[in-house]
């Protein structure tokens, strides 16, 4: 039920730039401002423009998507930290050691590592995007598809 939701969850991957945009996109389309949803990056990162092109395939718009480090967080009083790769599970960890908050790890594939082809490429990111859809409806699934 929505009310099993949590009030405001970070997700966070170490550039902000491919799974932690993708993330804080598929949370906002399925939970809109019933949840207050952001982002943030161990490193400074630039926008990956595959990450555009395939939250776009899906209705998605990350194209306003700034890049954020840890360190630019305006507020850390967040219920749930999800962290996508090993560098943010650890700052993860750090950030929250003095706050009531639940920290998860989600190891997910960086689909930078790809080459090939602009399709193979593309698809290695739509794979990534999926895979993310799937997890965070599972965990936070939206009103009406409430697990039983």
């Amino acid at each position: 039920m929505a009310g099993d939701l949590p009030g405001a969850v970070l997700f966070c991957c170490t550039f902000n730039a491919v799974r932690s945009p993708m993330a804080e996109g598929i949370m906002k389309r399925l939970h809109g401002k019933r949840v207050f949803v952001d982002s943030v990056g161990v490193k400074h990162g630039e926008l990956d423009p595959f990450v555009v092109a395939v939250m776009d395939e899906i209705g998605i718009d990350v194209s306003r998507h700034k890049p954020r480090t840890f360190d630019e967080l305006e507020d850390s009083s967040f219920d749930v930290v999800v962290s996508l790769s090993p560098e943010a599970q650890h700052k993860a960890v750090d950030l929250v050691r003095h706050f009531a908050c639940e920290v998860e790890y989600w190891p997910t594939f960086d689909p930078t590592a790809v080459e090939g082809s602009r399709e193979m490429r593309l698809d290695a990111y739509r794979q990534v995007r999926d895979e993310l859809w799937r997890h965070i409806r599972d965990r936070f699934p939206p009103a009406g598809m409430a697990r039983e």
